[in-house]
């Protein structure tokens, strides 16, 4: 069990929806006398060209980011675990269908159809979550639809569907607990994703519009001033770090284990 990794995934959680009850500073105040300090007493990240302070913007950032990841896996991981499992059982028309639906979102780089759609509209937190999980569920209905497969050749699914079980039962019944296992390892790959997505977008300044901010736009706000004030752009760039980097270790745990449980 990746401990380690756990306990910092649930600091950071409990930094960004917490952490304002405890360090009480305005995250949007402007203070012309305490432009670009550095870390110190007074501010203990320093503060960015504004005079605001980098800790209280982090703990405010840092729902937004939490938000649009987790919320985009959700519904990213929920698309393909939707698609994948109809493709794998109907099979037929469904699955050529299914197929071709994959084959035209991956024809584009996924960064680039983030671009594309993003630019059409105005960034929310909202309407990012609902761009990065449309720009995000293949891979998980992949693996999904091939584990489908295996599962629709087992003897017990052919004696179902010769007793006129209804599909839906068996969809949710038979086919949703051995599926499982790898929907919780998509959706936490996905939402480490989805916030360095997210911050891709924001750092380019197609992300978050002010006066809302998220890691990736505190991050950016500091690309013009990172060799006289690197604490702008570290810290943000640092917690993003910490949760991708958690998350990879508890997706590569449950990857582990479902490899146990099929050697078995």
């Amino acid at each position: 069990m990746p401990k380690f990794s756990v306990f910092i995934l649930v600091g950071v959680v409990l930094f960004s929806f917490f952490g304002a009850y405890i360090y009480s500073v305005d995250a949007y105040t402007l203070d012309s006398s305490a432009i670009l300090f550095p870390p110190s007493f007074e501010h203990f990240l320093g503060t960015d060209r504004l005079g605001r302070d980098i800790l209280a913007r982090l703990i405010e950032g840092g729902k937004v980011s939490l938000i649009i990841g987790v919320g985009s896996a959700f519904i990213a991981s929920v698309i393909g675990l939707v698609l994948g499992s109809m493709a794998g059982y109907f099979r037929g028309r469904v699955d050529k269908g299914f197929i071709i639906l994959v084959d035209l979102f991956l024809t584009f780089p996924t960064f680039f159809l983030l671009l594309a759609l993003v630019s059409y509209v105005n960034a929310s937190s909202w309407v990012l979550i609902v761009i990065i999980s449309i720009t995000g569920w293949m891979t998980t209905a992949r693996l999904i639809r091939a584990e489908s497969f295996g599962i629709t050749s087992q003897p017990y699914i052919k004696i179902l569907n010769i007793a006129k079980i209804s599909r839906l039962k068996i969809l949710f019944k038979y086919y949703a607990p051995l599926l499982a296992p790898i929907y919780f390892v998509s959706f936490t790959f996905g939402v480490g994703g989805a916030i360095l997505a997210e911050s891709g977008l924001s750092f380019l300044g197609l992300g978050i519009v002010a006066p809302q901010m998220s890691w990736g736009t505190i991050l950016s706000s500091g690309k013009d001033v990172v060799e006289i004030a690197w604490w702008v752009s570290f810290f943000p760039g640092f917690m993003i770090f910490l949760v991708t980097f958690s998350l990879i270790n508890i997706s590569n745990y449950l990857q582990q284990l479902t490899n146990k449980k099929e050697i078995q």
